[in-house]
């Protein structure tokens, strides 16, 4: 990883880290599909990402078998969650018929636990490491998952000589500044905010894999950094916060938010495996949304608070425990402009999303208002909800 530069607003986040480039040491731009199919691991393959990449990867000819692994059960039709579950159970946890499910196995296991045995075993060729802790903790136990895990994965890789890779990273490694410009390419500089986990993470695994790539020349490993994922199936972390009945925004700002199509999202991760793709790309849906229209088309109220009390209540509960939604840094996010463009991918390889923002949003609002307004799973959830509730309060006028 090269020297970090200073960043260019050093009292907003830690010193940048120049965009790692992983294309240096590479000829041609995408190697040929081996005779004998694509064999594709995917962790975190219950999740989100993972369900719709798997559904995606069983519709290609060009892949001969995935293997599905993550550390949660399928659900089971007729029992208690089974690891080896059946081909109907797998069917309609990925919504695809049975018969699809020949060329697909689920393994149930913990990302951090040695892999590099079933990829042996089952003659893996391709990875996509898709697993990931995606909600913020304060005392970094997440790093177990997302910085282990990936290392753990990458050993695996390597030692059953795995010749593609693909990460799935995150747009916000650039963090979200005000001295952005409005579409960022991929030599800008990575910015995540202080303290901000989750992109402080995603930078982390963005350098191993840079590492890795360097010492074992002949693979190729593509990193996606992806504007925020959504649809009407998103069910994840960011897909909880953006549910809330009211959106906090920060009084005199109205950022442009992106989102990438769920079925965007799928296709392109499946395309860069299957083309052999190498190096790091953006992608990010067309166009943009700005925050206020997003509560407007979800139906939520939205609470405009001064900049000040905002963050200081925001940090306060962080530090305090009393809420795990974001630290204070988080906010940035919607507060400066952190939108990329998607151009050297589709220049390079023919690969770009063909959906908006706005229709990404559409089609999770659409969902949203569907549903009952309780939106809450569990008490963890419901204490946040009544922290934000109390932030939203301290903020408003008296």
């Amino acid at each position: 990883m090269p020297t970090p530069t200073p960043s260019a607003n050093p009292t907003r986040g830690p010193s940048a880290n120049p965009a790692p480039d992983i294309t240096a040491t590479r000829g041609p731009s995408a190697t040929p599909t081996p005779d004998n199919g694509l064999r594709v691991a995917v962790t975190g393959a219950a999740g989100y990402l993972g369900r719709l990449l798997v559904r995606r990867l069983l519709q290609s000819d060009t892949i001969e078998y995935v293997l599905a692994t993550d550390i949660r059960p399928i659900p089971s039709a007729t029992a208690a969650p089974n690891p080896k579950p059946t081909p109907s159970d797998l069917g309609a946890f990925y919504r695809i018929p049975p018969s699809a499910c020949a060329k697909l196995e689920f393994a149930q296991r913990d990302v951090r636990a040695p892999m590099s045995d079933i990829f042996a075993q089952n003659g893996i060729n391709a990875a996509a490491h898709l697993a990931f802790a995606m909600r913020p903790d304060r005392r970094g136990a997440s790093d177990a998952v997302n910085i282990g895990g990936a290392e753990n994965i990458l050993n695996a890789c390597a030692a059953a000589g795995i010749q593609r890779i693909l990460y799935m990273s995150s747009a916000a490694v650039y963090g979200a500044h005000p001295d952005n410009p409005a579409l960022l390419d991929e030599s800008a500089p990575l910015r995540p905010p202080r303290g901000f986990r989750y992109a402080e993470s995603k930078v982390r695994v963005e350098a191993a894999l840079q590492t890795y790539a360097a010492r074992h020349t002949a693979a190729r490993v593509c990193v996606l950094r992806a504007s925020p994922v959504l649809g009407a199936g998103a069910d994840n972390f960011i897909a909880k916060s953006l549910s809330k009945r009211t959106l906090i925004a920060v009084k005199g700002y109205d950022p442009p938010m992106q989102f990438l199509r769920e079925d965007d999202a799928a296709d392109i991760m499946a395309r860069c495996i299957i083309n052999g793709v190498h190096g790091a790309y953006n992608i990010g849906g067309n166009g943009y949304v700005r925050w206020s229209d997003m509560a407007r088309v979800a139906g939520s109220r939205l609470l405009r608070i001064p900049a000040a009390p905002l963050y200081a209540a925001a940090d306060i509960s962080w530090r305090l425990g009393l809420q795990r939604s974001s630290p204070a840094s988080g906010l940035d996010f919607i507060r400066y402009p952190w939108r990329v463009s998607s151009a050297k991918l589709a220049q390079e390889h023919g690969i770009a999303p063909s959906g908006s923002s706005r229709e990404a949003w559409q089609a999770f609002a659409a969902r949203k208002l569907a549903q009952p307004q309780n939106l809450t799973d569990n008490a963890e959830d419901d204490i946040d909800a009544r922290i934000d509730g109390a932030i939203m309060k301290a903020g408003e006028p008296k």
